[in-house]
């Protein structure tokens, strides 16, 4: 294996080094449970019980909500199709976008009623008109969490209303919100809607920070006697986005001010770097025995990583490449490692891996290949 060592300097030619950074410790919230992570990166800056098993309340609808955009991608339901409204969505206790058993609501308004209004009768009715009934759906649910790495997630219904073993956390809450940021991003933007109308009757979404922040553009609150004041919210400045969860705070109030303080300390004290595009060529290394000599290697996708403000400067990268590299190589197989290391500690370490096919030269050329590969070996 031959190892090159670089500063990130030597990539990054306009990058100069920096001074340590000096970090205060991040803030202690009234909640019982919180969590503060790089949407692009995946980072956790801070975090407290975040794994704590605890009633979701009406986060629960962003999971509802996730279902119902994944089913759009899929194409099995469409926005303006007619949803059926059952007495038991009707009458659904707490908070409600109001529709009436018997008419039909189009799916674009559910999505609203359950994302702007919370509304338990929405979500309900979305639950069955794609699983015929909502514990059917409650199932569709919990594989979900289970294909989107939510390890302390169960749920009983579409709603969030109190049911025994119902439960989600913090984690998983973000890990949520994550999967809908990036896999359903056309339909992002209701969760930044501060109004809907339905009904003739207009509710304002609770998220306050909507009102408070404007950086902030989602997500979702949630509140039940149990659960206490929960929220997920998320914002964006420049190129970094932070998703903050709150859970078990014991106002209105306190869990928008609570999500605040994380949001400000993750964007003062930190940012956020994309390093590589997907398939960009890093390094070129040499190929023996084959039509071509070099070969382009690259990440298979996009890097970002998240580090103290000021500190680019000083991030280290290693490349660990395949010593003797044979032809035929095929596209995406592996030849080697990056790491990226900022004061000793490892930021990211991906396979390294081949951007193009290279076939097998020639009869004579590969003998040729043979004989200078013999000496290479030889005295290397």
């Amino acid at each position: 294996m031959r190892v090159l060592i670089a500063s990130f300097l030597f990539l990054f030619s306009t990058v100069t080094f920096s001074a340590p950074s000096i970090i205060p410790k991040p803030p202690s919230l009234a909640a019982s449970s919180y969590i503060l992570m790089d949407a692009n990166s995946g980072e956790v800056l801070v975090e407290h019980n975040a794994d704590k098993v605890l009633p979701p309340a009406s986060l629960t609808k962003l999971m509802t909500a996730f279902i119902a955009f994944e089913e759009l991608s899929y194409g099995n339901i469409a926005l303006d199709e007619k949803v059926r409204v059952s007495v038991k969505a009707w009458k659904a206790e707490g908070s409600r976008m109001f529709i009436r058993e018997g008419t039909t609501v189009p799916v674009e308004d559910l999505l609203r009623g359950i994302i702007i209004q919370s509304g338990n009768d929405a979500s309900i009715a979305m639950a069955e008109h794609i699983s015929g009934t909502e514990s059917s759906f409650a199932d569709i649910m919990n594989q979900y969490a289970v294909s989107l790495g939510m390890t302390n997630s169960q749920f009983k219904n579409a709603t969030g209303l109190p049911s025994e073993g119902h439960h989600s956390s913090a984690r998983d809450m973000a890990t949520l919100a994550r999967a809908i940021i990036f896999n359903h991003k056309q339909h992002y933007p209701i969760y930044s809607e501060k109004k809907f109308k339905y009904n003739n009757i207009e509710q304002t979404n609770r998220n306050r920070l909507l009102f408070w922040n404007d950086k902030v553009d989602g997500l979702k609150t949630g509140h039940t006697e149990e659960a206490g004041y929960c929220l997920v919210s998320s914002a964006q400045d420049e190129d970094m986005r932070l998703i903050a969860v709150v859970m078990g705070a014991n106002s209105e109030r306190a869990r928008a001010r609570e999500s605040n303080k994380l949001l400000t300390y993750g964007f003062r004290y930190f940012e956020s770097h994309r390093l590589y595009e997907s398939k960009e060529s890093l390094q070129t290394t040499d190929v023996w025995l084959g039509q071509q000599e070099t070969l382009n290697l690259g990440v298979k996708e996009g890097a970002y990583i998240t580090i103290p403000r000021g500190q680019k400067g000083n991030l280290d990268v290693e490349f660990t490449i395949d010593e003797v590299i044979k032809a035929p190589v095929l596209e995406g197989m592996e030849f080697g490692r990056i790491k990226v290391s900022l004061d000793d500690k490892v930021l990211m370490d991906k396979p390294l891996i081949a951007l193009e096919n290279i076939e097998e030269a020639g009869f004579f050329a590969r003998i040729w290949d043979y004989i200078k590969l013999f000496f290479y070996s030889l005295f290397s």
